[in-house]
């Protein structure tokens, strides 16, 4: 039996002899109550029954019935993710280093994006990956941009494969998009995730391709991290990730403003920001938004998670490149344990994005302070990365 399972029938049993009422969703479908709201005895007793909280949040439910009338929209509704709380999502999906296991089990993570301007921010996400712990990295990029990425590092496998406009004739531009589409999608259905956007720019042929590999990727099945430009791509047309649970944006304080004001044409309201959230997740259809701030917020649309342990106050760019990255990579852990737990039929509503969005947001934090404690003020976005597995290795050791 799983922790999971475990700690499910143990939190069941203490509710029963209590007598109060409890409501969470079972397989995202049927509802169990029982009766009285116990968030405050959950909250300051034990950190286990905190983490079990923290458990039927994430299984898309509410401690109680006001609760979750408030994920319909009251304030209240973001959850705090305390740092034992990420550090379990962390250890549950973190795979074991089996020698039984054969090379890309895993993790195979792509980056879309690399352009003339803009070559590390790529760089940055396809090695946070490797750093992670994925055992490949590949970056589809345009040919510019190919030699100086491939110049940082033997260990990501490179694809010349993008064009932009100033490099294809007007006459040309069809049959190029199509071998441009043909080049990626004979690869995309390798990966367990793809990232789109670091350093991808905004050139118009260039996004229409990128446009093209994405609506492809969601019609694979296959897990999306969009981030930078690629946000840019996706608040100019929502239908590319209206609907698809399995994608991830990750956008800044500019560019979540952006998308409040193009979906639900108001300003950002930082007094109700989780309730705000919940409600842009929602409109777009249930895609997971992680909000990078002071604190991180992560809502699907069904809960919100605030991760808030403390990172860094050096603000070095190329930071959320790194948890892009991330992101991918616990997303494409977190749908592996989650399908190991079906195999052993126990049902699960856990949504992966949301379990790799925490995780990715907790490492890259821990890391950012580690790197600022040794290196102050000349904190680099490569300092970070070069602490990614460390921090990994002390909350889920190898071995």
């Amino acid at each position: 039996m799983c922790l999971e399972t475990l700690l499910l029938n143990r939190m069941l049993s203490d509710l029963r002899f209590l007598g109060r009422r409890l409501v969470f969703r079972d397989d995202m479908s049927s509802w169990l109550a029982f009766s009285g709201c116990l968030e405050n005895r959950l909250l300051s007793s034990s950190p286990v029954y905190r983490r079990q909280l923290f458990l039927i949040r994430s299984l898309g439910g509410y401690c109680c019935r006001a609760h979750m009338e408030e994920g319909s929209g009251v304030p209240g509704v973001g959850v705090s993710t305390s740092q034992t709380d990420a550090e379990t999502v962390i250890q549950r999906i973190t795979p074991v280093l089996d020698p039984s296991r054969h090379k890309g089990q895993a993790g195979k993570i792509a980056v879309i994006g690399g352009c003339r301007e803009y070559t590390g921010a790529p760089y940055f996400a396809a090695i946070s990956a490797l750093k992670i712990g994925a055992d490949l990295s590949h970056v589809f990029c345009t040919k510019d941009a190919a030699p100086v990425i491939k110049s940082y590092s033997p260990e990501l496998i490179v694809h010349p494969v993008l064009e932009e406009s100033y490099s294809v004739r007007d006459d040309e531009k069809a049959s190029v998009s199509a071998k441009v589409l043909s080049e990626v999608t004979k690869w995309i259905e390798r990966f367990d995730c793809i990232v789109i956007g670091p350093g991808l720019g905004r050139d118009p042929f260039l996004l229409g391709c990128v446009s093209d590999i994405m609506t492809h990727a969601r019609q694979s099945n296959i897990p999306t991290v969009i981030d930078a430009d690629g946000l840019f791509l996706v608040t100019n047309n929502l239908d590319l990730v209206r609907g698809h649970s399995l994608a991830v944006l990750t956008p800044n304080v500019n560019e979540y403003k952006r998308l409040v004001e193009k979906v639900l044409d108001c300003e950002v309201d930082d007094s109700d920001a989780s309730a705000q959230l919940l409600s842009l997740a929602r409109r777009i259809g249930g895609v997971t938004i992680l909000r990078k701030g002071k604190s991180d917020l992560i809502s699907d649309g069904v809960t919100v998670n605030n991760v808030c342990n403390y990172g860094s106050p050096r603000r070095c760019g190329g930071q959320g490149d790194i948890l892009s990255g991330s992101v991918a990579v616990f997303s494409s852990w977190a749908r592996q344990y989650i399908s190991a737990t079906k195999e052993a039929n126990i049902k699960s509503a856990l949504n992966p994005m949301v379990l790799g969005s925490i995780a990715g947001s907790t490492l890259l934090r821990r890391a950012a302070s580690l790197a600022f404690e040794h290196k102050k003020r000349a904190t680099l976005t490569s300092d970070i990365i070069e602490h990614l597995g460390r921090c990994l290795e002390d909350i889920s050791p190898s071995k």
